[in-house]
């Protein structure tokens, strides 16, 4: 089965309501997007209608908050409202990722630990709703499972000034070109005046996409996001075009990073922590394995795996989690299957559970079927059944449904 691709059209503009808006012009659903802001349970909402900017169609997607003064949140506070969200686990890892990219850049700009960052404009109500908002869509369109192939323009990096909590601010921020730099996103020619990418929208592309050419797809979908000004040099949208990913654009091999740690004093039950914050800010796979360090002292190597572009988010991560002083990294050669996810849904009718099962397909014709540990054991509790009885209908129901 091909996987799905898209192209991130940001030569124009970035911002989270123009990625949502876009998102949702290609298809995404409205109400689960609704939904899941309102989850956050803050009294915002969003509303998305059709509009024009520089002659051209798009659709604008509004976040409307509560009256009142703005909150400043620690990233503890945002990510704890992330947690409560009617997202599901694929959107909440990417919107976990998209903050921590947010308080990694503000923390180097500030001169602070990401942890005490003050989130200022990206703290502020729309900008939650915008990384929740896009979540959702992305999760909706099947762009964050499996193994989507997602490529990003250069981001239009804009020029002049622009006002925000510390007065006046050259274009690009300081946190726009923090996130560029630590992913390693390129920047267009400064010939657009104002600010034309936002941080909150570098890092939602960030945390998704590979800066690239426009891949080798066949072109289902289209979506045009708007920005709130309409200025005459061009249209002020974000474009995002899906398809299916060519055999071209797969990526069965290539390079991966090893990132380690060698950690002999770490309190053991702060393990489980640390493999989820490091999961959180990008690594691909994460684990431990035991060692006889100096002295003969019980340790744990810490093991990652990433992308090059996460590196400094992972290092930054390690760090702050664990006690060790020292991390290591090196750059491996890898093969991997083609993988698909589908949802299959157990249980009797009216109390139906859906489950994400990844499917791996290998060239003699033969796959491994997973399903997903978290949601057979959701689906275990809501149907008050054994573990074992749950794959066992989950498997029966998935023959019948891909024989």
């Amino acid at each position: 089965m091909a996987e799905r691709a898209c192209w991130i059209d940001a030569t124009s503009g970035l911002a989270g309501d123009m990625l949502m808006a876009a998102l949702l012009d290609a298809g995404a659903a409205h109400d689960r997007v609704a939904a899941a802001v309102a989850s956050l349970g803050l009294g915002v909402v969003v509303h998305a209608e059709p509009d024009r900017r520089g002659g051209f169609r798009c659709l604008r997607a509004q976040v409307r908050v509560p009256a009142g003064p703005p909150v400043h949140r620690h990233l503890d506070d945002v990510l704890a409202l992330v947690e409560a969200a009617e997202l599901g686990p694929d959107a909440k890892s990417y919107a976990r990722r998209v903050f921590d990219v947010l308080a990694h850049a503000e923390g180097g700009v500030h001169g602070t630990a990401p942890t005490a960052v003050h989130f200022h404009e990206v703290g502020a109500l729309d900008a939650l709703a915008d990384v929740v908002g896009c979540a959702a869509a992305l999760d909706d369109l099947g762009l964050l499972t499996g193994s989507p192939v997602v490529t990003t323009s250069p981001l239009a990096s804009g020029s002049g000034t622009v006002r925000a909590e510390h007065g006046r601010l050259p274009v690009p921020t300081p946190a726009v070109l923090g996130i560029a730099a630590r992913a390693g996103l390129p920047l267009t020619e400064g010939d657009l005046e104002g600010e034309r990418t936002t941080p909150t929208g570098a890092a939602l592309v960030a945390a998704l996409a590979r800066p690239g050419v426009f891949p080798a797809m066949t072109v289902r979908r289209v979506g045009i996001g708007g920005g709130s000004r309409d200025p005459a040099d061009r249209p002020n949208i974000t474009r995002v075009v899906l398809g299916t990913a060519q055999e071209t654009v797969r990526r069965p091999s290539g390079d991966v990073l090893v990132v380690e740690a060698t950690i002999d004093d770490l309190d053991p039950q702060l393990w489980p922590s640390v493999l989820a914050a490091v999961r959180a800010a990008g690594a691909w796979d994460c684990w431990t394995s035991p060692i006889t360090a100096r002295h003969g002292r019980h340790g744990q190597v810490l093991t990652a795996l990433c992308d090059e572009s996460l590196r400094g988010a992972i290092v930054d991560t390690v760090f702050r989690h664990t006690t060790t002083v020292g991390v290591r990294w090196s750059s491996w050669q890898r093969a991997t299957l083609p993988r698909r996810s589908v949802t299959v849904a157990v249980g009797p009718e009216g109390r139906r559970q859906r489950i994400s099962v990844k499917v791996s397909e290998v060239g003699d014709g033969s796959r491994t079927v997973k399903p997903e540990l978290s949601d057979v054991e959701s689906a275990a509790e809501a149907l008050d059944l054994p573990l074992r009885v749950v794959v066992d209908q989950l498997m029966t129901e998935f023959q019948r449904q891909d024989p």
